[in-house]
C-alpha cells in the first residue's frame, strides 16, 4: 500500500503525457511535420516527473482546472442543446465527456499534490 501512495502522485503527469502523445500521433498521421510542436506541451509534465517543482505543479494544476472548467461548460452547452450540433458531433461528445471529466479530476489531483505533499 505504501508503494501505491508513493507513486500515486505521478498519475496525473502520466495521464497528460499520454493525452499529448495520443494527440501528437493523431495529428502526425494527417499533418506530418506540423505536429511536432505538440510535443513541446509535454516538457512541463516530464519536468515534474524527473525534477518536481511545487510552483510549477500548482501552475499546471490551476491552468488545467481553468481549461477543464471551460471544456465542462462547452460540454454542458452541447448536452442541453444550447448550440446545435450534428449527429456525428453528438456521438463524439460522449467520448469527449469522459475526457473532460478525466482532465478535471487530474488537474485537481495535481493541485492537491502541490498543496498537501512535498515532493
Amino acid at each position: 500500500m505504501e508503494t501505491i501512495s508513493k507513486y500515486s502522485k505521478f498519475v496525473p503527469y502520466f495521464y497528460f503525457l499520454a493525452v499529448i502523445i495520443y494527440w501528437f500521433t493523431d495529428v502526425n498521421q494527417s499533418n506530418g511535420l506540423t505536429a511536432y510542436p505538440i510535443l513541446l506541451f509535454g516538457i512541463p509534465f516530464l519536468w515534474q516527473l524527473f525534477k518536481p517543482n511545487k510552483k510549477l505543479n500548482f501552475t499546471l494544476g490551476i491552468t488545467f482546472v481553468c481549461l477543464s472548467s471551460y471544456l465542462i461548460l462547452a460540454y454542458l452547452s452541447s448536452i442541453f442543446n444550447i448550440v446545435n450540433l450534428s449527429n456525428s458531433a453528438k456521438q463524439f461528445m460522449v467520448y469527449g465527456g469522459i475526457f473532460v471529466i478525466a482532465n478535471f479530476v487530474m488537474a485537481l489531483w495535481m493541485i492537491r499534490n502541490s498543496l498537501n505533499r512535498s515532493f
